[in-house]
């Protein structure tokens, strides 16, 4: 007898989500997987029965021999499903940061570019906890470590609290046929090390439970994150001035408050790629401030004091700008 529980769990997931977004049009993105497919399959069922559009999005990276073959058998079951609307988004994936990275981003440039207010995103429950993993092991800082929103527009992920377990048997009683990418394999990979070597590790070594207790604690730092950006955003107009921050008005807080008015007020100016490395550096401007020169950030910028304010500059390769950050480059 076909268990169609957990079929209503994931149609629940979704119109828990779906009930916060006063949308008519929704994408879902879908890679074939049993967490997409079993997302397009809710997303169809509710918004059927809502007055809500369902589109399907299919990105084909074009890694594997036979990766249009895939998009194609994607394509057809949406159909099936009743999802009319379904485009295959072909990308080159190119750029920095190892395979992993360069494929993501493509695929949410090509996500982005179709346009929709809202756009499914399959992330589970166990995707959620490799996510904090990752953060906690490489030192990210507490807005890593929170890991992904349930929403985010025009991201929206409806089961970050449902198992992978969950969507595979969702898939199997709808009689979803579930692509399985030889790249989640691959140890070369390090999220399928940590999912394949780590959480299971760890799930034996205190007794089950780690994947919902990690993300429990993404929750709760989420929590204090968002309290925290709230606070800061308060903060920055009140040491604005002419575009430079008031040092005499930051001085005073906590240095958590500090930085985080330093990060708005950086990528406000321009400065991408902000670690907490850099951040630290600007921040020492302030509160450990000895006469230091300019600290050098990414995109040929630099933060320096001057007069008791901090104030952004731009500079050319080659330029002198008396940067003392350790990640700077020669002066």
């Amino acid at each position: 007898m076909t268990d169609f529980q957990p079929v209503a769990r994931t149609r629940q997931a979704v119109r828990r989500l779906l009930a916060a977004c006063p949308v008519t049009d929704v994408a879902v993105a879908v890679s074939g997987g049993a967490d997409s497919l079993a997302l397009a399959a809710a997303t169809a069922h509710v918004a059927s029965r809502q007055g809500r559009t369902v589109h399907g999005l299919i990105v084909d990276h074009q890694l594997q021999v036979g990766s249009a073959d895939v998009a194609a058998a994607a394509a057809k079951q949406l159909h099936g499903l009743g999802i009319d609307d379904v485009q295959v988004l072909t990308v080159t994936v190119t750029g920095r940061g190892g395979p992993e990275a360069a494929a993501r981003s493509a695929r949410y440039t090509a996500l982005r570019s179709a346009g929709f207010p809202l756009v499914l995103l399959g992330h589970t429950l166990d995707d959620q906890a490799e996510t904090v993993l990752l953060g906690l092991g490489r030192g990210s800082g507490p807005r890593s470590i929170a890991g992904m929103r349930d929403l985010d527009p025009p991201w929206a992920r409806p089961f970050l609290s449902v198992p992978r377990v969950t969507t595979v048997a969702a898939c199997e009683a709808l009689g979803l046929v579930a692509w399985e990418d030889p790249h989640n394999d691959d140890p070369a990979y390090t999220r399928v090390r940590l999912r394949r070597e780590v959480l299971p590790l760890l799930e034996d070594v205190l007794q089950g439970g780690v994947a919902p207790a990690l993300a429990r604690t993404a929750a709760q730092l989420r929590d204090d994150t968002e309290a925290l950006d709230t606070l800061s955003a308060r903060l920055l107009p009140a040491a604005l001035v002419d575009g430079e921050l008031d040092v005499a008005v930051l001085s005073a807080e906590p240095s958590a408050l500090r930085r985080r008015v330093l990060r708005r007020w950086l990528l406000d100016a321009g400065v991408r790629e902000l670690t907490d490395a850099h951040l630290r550096s600007a921040d020492a401007l302030i509160g450990e401030w000895r006469g230091q020169g300019d600290v050098w950030l990414p995109g040929n910028f630099a933060v320096g004091r001057a007069r008791g304010r901090l104030r952004v500059t731009a500079w050319e390769p080659g330029e002198g700008t008396g940067c003392t950050a350790t990640t700077s480059p020669p002066c």
